[in-house]
């Protein structure tokens, strides 16, 4: 089986890690080699030291990129639900991917910051709001919006399994599920 790296990008609290454990249960119903690469697991254990300024957000992406990289080329789809929020550092890790051969996928996980706020799975914009932490993206870090995507959710219109099956879609599309 071929492997893929699929990033789903987007604010904090967008649904990215909801859509890809969706996906991912589907994938692995159907016998794929699935792993899920998420963004507060990779901080705790790969990324544990790293601060949130943009030169560590960069590095933090790349280290992830290159574990995606790995593991789809030996036949694993990859599902990366980080926000990665600037263009040349997913840049860098598609063009890692291409230098590779390895399949690559951009999935912008386009949620409103005021339906992510109204969310707020993790409770951070109401900290931010409050003045607890600053540097939050899309608040008052920036956001740099994908702007030629493989595929772009709205997930505020759509269940997660409506969001699922889009990216599923996409994979069927490319011949890669």
């Amino acid at each position: 089986m071929t492997g893929a790296t699929i990033w789903l990008t987007g604010l904090p609290s967008a649904g990215k890690t909801t859509i890809a454990c969706e996906l991912a249960g589907r994938l692995r119903g159907e016998g794929r080699r699935v792993e899920v690469l998420d963004g507060d697991e990779i901080r705790a254990f790969l990324s544990a030291g790293l601060g949130f300024s943009r030169e560590d957000r960069h590095t933090n992406v790349q280290r992830i990129g290159f574990v995606a990289e790995l593991l789809a080329s030996h036949g694993v789809t990859v599902l990366v639900p980080v926000i990665a929020p600037y263009e040349d550092s997913r840049a860098a890790v598609r063009k890692r991917h291409a230098a590779e051969g390895t399949p690559y996928l951009e999935v912008h996980v386009a949620t409103p910051v005021e339906v992510c706020a109204a969310r707020d799975v993790k409770g951070l914009y109401a900290k931010q709001a409050a003045g607890e932490i600053g540097g939050l993206t899309g608040v008052d870090d920036p956001y740099e919006e994908p702007t030629a995507p493989d595929l772009r959710i709205d997930s505020q219109q759509q269940t997660v399994r409506e969001s699922a099956a889009s990216v599923y879609a996409l994979l069927k599309e490319r011949k890669l599920a």
